[in-house]
């Protein structure tokens, strides 16, 4: 059975390329009929937080992707060491006494990396055993194969045959000298245990690759296929890192601000991976029956934000698009706690019948608490009574207009049909274009030029509340 992995090390909160390549296993998995896999690789304990394990799940929940089985790499050390003592059994390890590889002995490679420490890889066993026996601390090192031009090859999924000289790489760490894994060990030893067919990371592993590689041949565990996915990059080229660029690489900065999850894994898919009908707008569904690791690009994917944008252009469109294609039940839904948040006393009742006038309006979900405030506000905040002025007119002709509208606006049936008809109306009576008449009524009611369609706006807004706040914007011409 296909069996894939995300595998985040608690360091620090879910970063979007992390978000990006638990996407694509899960897609990959799903598409394929396959098993996600969740292992938190925690067996860093000194950078390991609590508050990185929530933000990572915080972060993985939001997207709405669940996966099939969750495992803690902390909780299966003992079967870590027993891969190590087997491989050390076959003499493919060796112990290293030494507490750090530095001087005139050690072996080091073409550009000056170092390899090997001669003394201790050649050190007899029972010297060897005899050491450690005595309670000397050492660290387990692989006995990688030299001298024999062993060509460690692996062909990756995307970025095709890849290979290296096995005499070009260090004898690397298996357990540390206070016994604890290594990421390599580890996650290899874990990797095969748990069936993984498929190891779907990012291409700062690549190198690592080859180390793998000889792990699993030496545990006598099948290797899986490798797919290596580019790098999200900044704009002047810079891998995108917490310390350099901060919250702008963290998901719950998309989740903070409104954006939809679906939108947020749609633009996220097109960083690195395309679709074959060049589609940018795709549902989940879509994305899941289209996704193959051919899709995926070798180039790096460039996020496009700045200081003072903090959002890629093709994300906040994205999201507009996702957010028009909501039901409107779904996106009131949404909706509420952002304009709870904001302080405006909305009912789920009052706002569903707003989500449709204010849709096509918004880009993030943050944005109705700015559009649809004045739908809740027993008070407009104060606005320039010149803005109630029409074009080419004057403030005697926005109180002539507001005048005529609130005689009619009180005895008109209040729905948006009927106002419209009679405004309309009453326009050709004043021998007014529908603009200049409606630009005082609609600043009148909303406090703002921008606004809502202003025959639906009124019907929900109500007689009452329209009729008190053009009393009011009258009050404001008279000042």
């Amino acid at each position: 059975m296909l069996r894939v992995r995300f595998a985040p090390s608690p360091t620090g909160f879910l970063h979007v390329g992390s978000a990006r390549t638990f996407i694509f296993n899960w897609l990959f998995a799903r598409h394929n009929g396959g098993a996600m896999v969740l292992r938190l690789d925690d067996t860093d304990v000194e950078r390991n937080s609590d508050a990185s394990v929530n933000s990572i799940f915080d972060g993985l929940r939001w997207l709405g992707l669940t996966w099939d089985e969750e495992y803690k790499q902390s909780e299966r050390l003992a079967l870590h060491r027993q891969v190590a003592e087997a491989i050390f059994a076959r003499d493919l390890a060796y112990r290293d006494f030494t507490p750090a590889h530095a001087g005139g002995s050690d072996q080091s490679g073409p550009q000056g990396a170092w390899l090997f420490n001669p003394g201790m890889r050649e050190l007899p066993r029972a010297e060897s055993d005899r050491r450690a026996a005595a309670g000397e601390t050492f660290a387990l090192r692989f006995r990688v194969p030299r001298g024999h031009d062993r060509l460690l090859r692996f062909v990756d999924s995307v970025y095709g045959e890849q290979t290296k000289l096995a005499d070009e790489v260090e004898d690397f760490a298996l357990l540390r000298s206070d016994g604890m894994p290594t990421y390599h060990l580890a996650s290899c030893a874990d990797d095969a245990d748990l069936g993984i067919s498929h190891v779907i990371r990012g291409q700062d592993h690549l190198s690592n690759t080859y180390k793998h590689l000889l792990i699993f041949e030496a545990a006598g565990a099948a290797t899986p296929q490798f797919a290596h996915l580019p790098l999200l990059v900044a704009p002047d080229g810079t891998k995108l890192s917490k310390r350099r660029h901060g919250p702008v690489v963290s998901v719950t900065t998309y989740r903070d601000a409104g954006f939809l999850p679906e939108a947020f894994v749609n633009f996220l898919c097109l960083l690195g991976w395309s679709p074959k009908n060049d589609r940018d707008f795709l549902t989940l569904a879509e994305l899941t029956s289209a996704f193959t690791l051919e899709g995926v690009n070798r180039a790096n994917a460039v996020v496009n934000f700045t200081e003072a944008d903090p959002f890629d252009p093709k994300a906040v469109w994205l999201n507009a698009e996702h957010i028009r294609a909501l039901p409107v039940e779904r996106l009131s839904t949404l909706l509420l706690p952002f304009l709870l948040q904001a302080g405006l006393s909305a009912t789920p009742q009052k706002l569903l019948q707003v989500t449709p006038l204010i849709r096509e309006r918004i880009k993030f979900l943050r944005d109705a608490t700015s559009a649809a405030d004045f739908f809740f506000l027993a008070t407009l905040p104060p606005y320039d009574h010149l803005e109630l002025v029409p074009p080419k007119g004057d403030a005697a002709l926005a109180h002539r207009i507001l005048t005529e509208a609130r005689e009619l606006l009180a005895a008109t049936p209040f729905d948006h049909a009927s106002l419209e008809s009679a405004l309309r109306e009453a326009a050709g009576r004043l021998g007014l274009k529908a603009g200049p008449m409606f630009q005082p009524i609609r600043v009148a009611v909303c406090g703002r030029r921008n606004a809502p369609p202003l025959f639906e706006t009124m019907e929900v807004l109500g007689r009452e509340l329209c009729l008190r706040r053009i009393d009011e914007a009258v009050a404001r011409l008279q000042r």
